[in-house]
């Protein structure tokens, strides 16, 4: 069972009691991450996660680290369009510990000059190894024309030209503005009892109350291109469609939509280009949802000179569905499939609490199993039928990065090409 506590500052706190478990995953939600950051700041969420690990007024970046080796624990950090979530998982003998370094890091963190330049030399390296791999590269290029000036649209890694710009003082200032009650949740899954959850309250009832709002304007999708001529092995290619935003009533239609299209080994995509033709190693789809948009993303790597066939299955794939909608066995296996997912992915301490914490911040509500079970029950073979239709026979962003820079021949250009 879920439990939500507001504190009077504006925390909230999620607790989800597992008691035949012995772990317990404490994470850290704040509702900031790259969109909502000006055009300067880009990448300054992701640079204020690197440095919370970088040292307190008590603690060295080692002694975090040794720390929570000694009690053999799991602790990280990751930073996405809308939130940055800072979490540790341990035995739930050692929670305490846990907590008290976890919110050392979250509350004292120095942001010592020596230890940001040398962060941000790092970051500069992330942000190389990824203009290098071009499989993951592909999907920014993919959201930056998608959603063009929007925040949206730019990498949560930010630039080397803005991660270069920022300073200890441009630091704090982020945090003070977004740090703040209202915009954090704390979000716990396992073996807890009383007194810890008791020190939790405790710990994070001193965080200030005001802070700016998250606002941004909402997001137009724009069917867009954007090709990269590059030397690599492959042709790699993201197709882009409108989507759902997160707890859209047609969520569950749209995930079994996508099983079919390329989210599992039986996924059409998945069969005719790989299995079938042998085209590619890696093709999938996937779907973002972020508060009041989303995107349904096809990727598919293949050599050069089979791009053009491996663009024709995808366009012959997507029009059948478009135009269909599902098989009836495809919906059945589907949502076995979604529903097995959906329980297995219960079964550790660290994913429940994930689910409880973006779900807290992006929807304010929480459902039990036997809710998101009878949710895919319920969703018709119509209802598949009538989300295919609607987002994927609309235009879409495309987005390629190959040896000659050239689209598939059979893509009809709609607007302009941004080349680079």
């Amino acid at each position: 069972m879920i439990n939500k506590k507001e504190l009077a500052n504006g925390v909230r706190i999620v607790t989800e009691h597992i008691p035949f478990v012995r772990s317990i995953t404490i994470g850290i939600w704040v509702g900031t991450g790259s969109r909502y950051e000006k055009a300067e700041e880009n990448g300054i969420s992701h640079f204020l996660e690197h440095m919370f690990f970088k040292g307190t007024n008590t603690r060295t970046p080692a002694d975090i680290a040794e720390n929570f080796d000694r009690i053999g624990g799991q602790v990280n950090a990751f930073t996405a369009k809308e939130y940055t979530c800072f979490y540790a998982k341990v035995l739930d003998e050692h929670a305490g510990q846990a907590l008290d370094i976890l919110s050392d890091m979250f509350f004292h963190s120095t942001f010592d000059e020596e230890e940001l330049e040398k962060e941000r030399s790092v970051i500069f390296e992330e942000i190389k190894m990824v203009d290098d791999t071009p499989d993951d590269i592909v999907h920014d290029y993919l959201d930056s024309v998608s959603y063009g000036s929007h925040s949206l649209g730019r990498p949560i890694l930010g630039t080397t030209g803005t991660v270069g710009s920022f300073t200890a003082a441009s630091l704090k200032a982020y945090l003070e503005k977004y740090y703040t009650g209202s915009n954090v949740v704390i979000s716990v899954a396992g073996n807890t009892n009383e007194a810890f959850l008791d020190k939790v309250e405790e710990t994070f009832s001193v965080l200030g109350r005001r802070g700016a709002e998250n606002k941004s304007e909402s997001p137009v999708f724009l069917p867009g291109e954007s090709v990269h001529a590059k030397q690599a092995e492959q042709a790699h290619l993201c197709l882009g469609f409108p989507g759902l935003e997160a707890g859209h009533a047609d969520s569950f239609a749209l995930v079994l939509l996508n099983n079919v299209l390329g989210g599992s080994m039986s996924s059409r995509l998945f069969q005719d280009i790989r299995e079938t033709r042998g085209l590619a190693y890696s093709v999938y789809s996937y779907q973002s949802a972020y508060r009041d948009s989303g995107m349904l993303t096809i990727y598919g790597g293949t050599g050069a000179e089979h791009l053009d066939e491996m663009f024709d299955s995808m366009q012959g794939i997507i029009k059948e569905l478009s135009q269909n909608g599902i098989h009836r066995k495809e919906w059945e296996n589907g949502k076995e499939q979604l529903k097995g997912s959906v329980m297995l992915g219960l079964e550790s301490t660290s994913s429940r609490m994930n689910r409880n914490g973006r779900n807290e911040l992006l929807l304010g509500y929480h459902q039990s199993l036997d809710d998101i079970v009878e949710k895919i029950e319920a969703v018709t073979l119509e209802d598949t039928a009538r989300v295919a239709d609607a987002l994927l026979g609309q235009d879409y962003s495309i987005s390629l990065i190959s040896p000659e820079g050239r689209l598939p021949e059979n893509h009809t250009k709609k607007t302009e090409i941004s080349r680079r």
